[in-house]
């Protein structure tokens, strides 16, 4: 009976330590995954911001299009409005 006591913590001792190197092992690969993901992040990160100059440019180029174009499509309605109100003008004075 003492002899199992003895060989069962002694194999209790020995899957402990070889769980706990396993988990070192998990743990060192999962520290070089994450600075992978970081490393992949940064990059990713860094390329989004090269772009935001080029979306700041469409912006400023789409602004200033929709601004001449409403400026445009005003004085032509404007100019359309003038004409039928002359003609309401003339028929009202003829009558």
């Amino acid at each position: 009976m003492a002899d199992l006591n003895l060989i069962l913590s002694v194999l209790l001792s020995l899957f402990g330590i070889i769980l706990l190197i396993v988990l070192i092992i998990l743990a060192l690969r999962m520290i070089r995954l994450v600075d992978r993901a970081d490393k992949f992040f940064d990059n990713l990160e860094a390329k989004v911001n090269s772009l935001d100059g080029l979306f700041l440019v469409m912006n400023r180029f789409s602004e200033g299009l929709s601004t001449i174009t409403e400026n445009l499509v005003f004085s032509i309605v404007n100019s359309v409005a003038r004409v039928f109100s002359r003609n309401h003008k003339k028929e009202d004075n003829h009558e």
